[in-house]
């Protein structure tokens, strides 16, 4: 099967782009996409001679990690919408969940007592900082439905990019798991995915939403079950066979009831679910629904190396636009040994770029060192923390001011955890 994701069409001066789904990919072994044991502790890390990360990205945002508050303590009352299913199952891609006095479901939905705690998390703890994860994926949730649609995924599981990364483009984990779904490097070259030291298309909403469907396909076939897809996308699906294998199991909730898996990916569908019952009732939770911007644009096929910058000085285009379009350049710019790339460009520019672009000077990259890395720079530096210390203690030791620190990092507390990265500056 071949799908052709929607793009504005002008002539002589962009293309659309046909991305090949057909054909089955063996599943990785079990690499989790959002997981992964932190590098031994260190001093200065430049991310660039570890995994060549670049100084775009921005440490995943600690809520996204952080545990819900634990309402066992309490009488266990949630703020809800006016109606809410009180439980659905719902375990073959077609199937939706109906309730005569609430919402539809197509992922299995049931409000138990940890999905209330992450319902009270996202709408009461974080909900500035949830509302905001909700507005950015409005920019993109018309193209990743479409998306999820062409594979028969069920609506409601584009939900799953909201707890991995608020479907952020430029967010990077502790485990080095990139981008808007997450992926790990070696899932996503297994999915098709360019990541060099030009191109990273974990970062692509479209590319990377295409990889995304294409793996929680594959594990559902292996699972048959969505509860169980889920996890194994968090945990790695080999863990969680061990697991049913072990517990004598067939189900999520079997096995979450055991000690085979770990407390995160215990929580991580219910988490799921959460995020699926305030999407689905946003104006109901108090949310802010104003209309943003739609990820739409037009492509420029560009014949050299360009950067970001020149081509703003030479077409007027916003520098900030064109990151925002084209996330997956590492650099800023297209990539040196690539003589036909497809430079996104906004709505109605096209043809302004094609006129100019013979103007804009061809971008000379930094040498790279024998193995195609890049000669180290001090574009970005970062630290991994080491038991013992504090933010005050880095802020000293690195003359960085507390306040950057945290903001650079997207800290709401001074608490950080040894083996985490810090960006020290950028």
């Amino acid at each position: 099967m071949m799908t052709k994701c929607a793009r504005l069409w002008v002539a002589q001066a962009t293309v659309v782009a046909v991305f090949g789904l057909s054909g089955t990919v063996l599943l990785p072994s079990s690499e989790s996409l959002a997981q992964a044991n932190p590098a031994s502790e260190g001093e200065i890390e430049s991310p660039q001679e570890d995994d060549d990360i670049d100084s775009n990205l921005v440490p995943l945002e600690p809520e996204l990690t952080v545990s819900p508050p634990d309402l066992s303590s309490t009488d266990g009352t949630v703020e809800q919408p006016e109606h809410t299913p009180g439980k659905a199952f719902l375990d073959t891609p077609g199937a939706v969940s109906a309730d005569a006095q609430g919402p539809v479901y197509n992922i299995p939905v049931v409000i138990d007592q940890t999905v209330q705690s992450h319902i009270h998390f996202f709408n009461i703890s974080i909900r500035n900082r949830f509302e905001q994860w909700l507005l950015r994926f409005s920019r993109y949730r018309p193209l990743v439905e479409n998306i999820f649609a062409e594979f028969n995924l069920p609506s409601d599981l584009v939900n799953l990019s909201l707890v991995e990364s608020g479907f952020n483009p430029y967010a990077y984990s502790r485990a080095k798991a990139t981008g808007p779904w997450q992926f790990m490097k070696g899932t996503g070259q297994l999915y098709g995915l360019r990541i060099d030291h030009y191109v990273d298309e974990r970062r692509d909403p479209i590319k990377s939403t295409v990889a995304a469907a294409r793996y929680l396909r594959d594990l559902y076939d292996l699972f048959g079950a969505w509860p169980l897809a889920m996890a194994a996308y968090n945990a790695g699906e080999g863990k969680v066979l061990r697991a049913l294998q072990k517990a004598q199991a067939e189900s999520f909730s079997e096995i979450s009831k055991t000690k085979l898996i770990r407390g995160e990916t215990k929580q991580y569908v219910p988490r799921i679910m959460a995020a699926t019952i305030i999407a689905k009732n946003p104006d109901q939770y108090g949310f802010n629904q104003d209309p943003v911007p739609l990820h739409q644009f037009e492509e420029v096929v560009v014949t050299r190396p360009l950067h970001f910058r020149a081509i703003a000085n030479v077409t007027g285009i916003p520098y900030a636009e064109l990151r925002l379009l084209n996330p997956e350049l590492r650099r800023d710019a297209t990539p040196p040994d690539d003589s036909a790339y497809h430079l996104k460009v906004p709505v109605g520019t096209s043809a302004k770029v094609v006129e100019l672009i013979d103007r804009v000077p061809t971008y000379k990259f930094p040498p790279l060192r024998a193995g195609g890395q890049r000669v180290k720079t001090e574009a970005a530096r970062w630290y991994r923390v080491r038991m013992g210390d504090t933010l005050e203690k880095v802020s000293r030791r690195f003359h960085v001011p507390l306040r950057t620190l945290k903001a650079l990092n997207h800290l709401s507390s001074p608490v950080i955890k040894a083996g985490e990265l810090l960006v020290i500056t950028r």
